[in-house]
């Protein structure tokens, strides 16, 4: 059965064609791996799919009475709500349910006997409904999901007077926890069909093992966009591939469409020179013999061949990106020193930490959410006071810094914000330099603000890689970089000679180089 069917989907944004006459379906129950590198517009389509944006041509169709579950990181949360209000408002419809339950019980008082028959009736058909989506169990899912994303704790402190975990007031939530409560009420909401767009990108290894394990036992239908390849691998049996304006479907995981892909595309390659061969034969034939009356006719008949030729067209391939760190003198022997010192805002994040990093290091902070990673190395950098205790940075640093969360709203274009980092660059030197971080024209000219998550990151990196450094302090680089970008800045980090200190979730992109792990969790007051 089809749950949702586009035919002919066209969108674009000013001059830059995204889809172009593209068609999708969905069946109950497929599980979909939505790929495609960054700015091919995954992020858009389940805009469109879900009626957030108009397509420029095409249709959008939905079966009836289908419930639809969108990872939406937008999404409002109003100060004065606890992350149990979240996650219970997933079962609203249930307790709206209860609430007419309750009504009709009070209306049954002054009911005249054939009232009663009728409200008897719709009681029990209420009751049925409750019972049926486990309405008397919601406590106990809250629960068990807020406990497997790792909400159950946060904000726990020494001090027991301070609300936490399902009763923190979502307001002093990070981005990164945020994420993590909009996800467990959509899961919670069972809905016919979850779409999650990059719901790992805040998640540490815990967690992604949880919901790896929570995909896999989904009934209904999802469609899961990410970059993260062994999760996709162990949670789709579909993959919808997004390559210049086109969505190919094929039947199987990551791995196997990876596979088909590369046997697909050498078999276009095989076909497009042997098509030139022949066009080429055919155009000297041509040229040779139409002016000759003994051989005009055949030439002709050449020529008609040639005109109704469907030619084959190989599609340009994508600028790959070229990560190079520019690196500045070596520094002193310490890269940075703390004593006593206790991370926070307004409540402490840590007990008193005592740790150094010599030149040389590349250290990964690893732990869950919201436990002060970014936090500390903001600290380190000395953007945020500490509550107490003290950093002492190295002489002769150069540092660059890599923040996770940004302004997402910047109105200039691309070209105006390297500019703006290097105001000695020729045109020339910045075109180049966006170019060589994978970006194409068109999204080098355009505004940041229209790009994708990873098309920013790429500007971002292209600011770094062109400063003099020799520590770098990368906060999830990798969050919404495609797979082709990530294998680049894997390569650069591991070549860079100075020190890195990076927070990062995903153990495969560093297991190679880092020189050491520091689990956060170790020294945090909260988890």
């Amino acid at each position: 059965m089809s749950i949702l069917n586009v035919e002919n989907l066209t969108h674009g944004f000013g001059d830059r064609a995204i889809f172009q006459n593209v068609s999708f379906r969905l069946l109950k129950g497929e599980h979909i791996g939505l790929i495609g590198a960054n700015g091919e517009g995954k992020s858009t389509f389940l805009n469109i799919i879900t009626g957030h944006l108009m397509p420029d041509e095409g249709k959008v169709e939905w079966a009836k009475n289908i419930h639809v579950g969108y990872l939406d990181q937008h999404t409002t949360l109003e100060k004065g709500m606890t992350i149990r209000d979240v996650l219970s408002s997933a079962f609203s419809r249930l307790y709206d349910m209860e609430a007419e339950m309750n009504a009709i019980c009070d209306r049954m008082a002054d009911a005249s006997p054939e009232e009663l028959e009728r409200y008897m009736e719709d009681l029990g058909t209420i009751q049925d409904m409750l019972t049926m989506h486990d309405f008397y169990l919601i406590d106990a899912k809250v629960e068990e999901v807020a406990k497997a994303l790792g909400l159950s704790e946060i904000g726990r402190t020494a001090d027991p007077s301070v609300p936490f975990g399902l009763d923190k007031d979502v307001s002093g939530l990070s981005g990164g926890q945020r994420t993590k409560v909009l996800l467990a009420k959509l899961l919670l909401e069972k809905p016919d069909i979850l779409l999650l767009d990059e719901p790992t990108n805040y998640l540490d290894a815990e967690h992604i093992e949880w919901l790896k394990r929570y995909l896999n036992d989904y009934e209904n239908a999802f469609i899961l966009i990410s970059h993260d390849i062994p999760f996709l691998n162990s949670v789709v049996n579909i993959i919808y591939h997004m390559d210049n304006r086109e969505l190919n479907r094929y039947v199987g995981d990551y791995n196997k469409f990876e596979e088909v892909y590369a046997m697909k595309k050498a078999q276009l390659a095989a076909a497009y020179q042997k098509q030139q061969k022949e066009i080429a034969d055919l155009k000297d034939f041509v040229a040779r013999n139409k002016a000759r009356v003994a051989t005009r006719n055949m030439a002709m008949s050449r020529q008609k061949k040639l005109d109704k030729m469907e030619v084959i067209e190989l599609a340009a391939e994508k600028p790959k990106p070229e990560f190079r760190f520019k690196e500045a003198r070596t520094p002193g022997r310490y890269i940075f020193q703390t004593k006593d010192l206790v991370i926070g805002y307004d409540d402490p994040l840590s007990s008193p930490l005592n740790l150094e990093m010599e030149r040389g290091q590349k250290i990964a902070l690893t732990g869950a959410n919201g436990i002060g990673k970014s936090t500390l190395l903001k600290s380190i950098l000395g953007l945020i006071p500490a509550i107490s205790g003290t950093v002492e940075q190295g002489d002769y640093l150069s540092i660059g810094y890599f923040e996770q969360e940004t302004n997402q709203a910047i109105a200039t274009t691309c070209i105006e914000e390297i500019w703006q980092e290097f105001p000695s660059f020729t045109q020339y030197e910045v075109r180049s330099a966006l170019a060589k971080c994978g970006l194409t024209t068109k999204h080098i000219e355009s505004r940041v603000k229209v790009l994708s998550g990873g098309e920013q990151a790429k500007v971002r990196l292209c600011k770094l890689i062109n400063r003099e450094t020799n520590v770098l302090v990368l906060d999830e680089p990798t969050n919404h970089l495609d797979t082709d970008a990530k294998e680049e800045l894997k390569r650069a980090l591991t070549a860079y000679k100075g020190s890195i200190l990076m927070v990062c979730h995903e153990p495969d992109f560093f297991a190679d180089w880092a020189t050491g792990v520091w689990d956060c969790t170790k020294w945090t007051t909260k988890v």
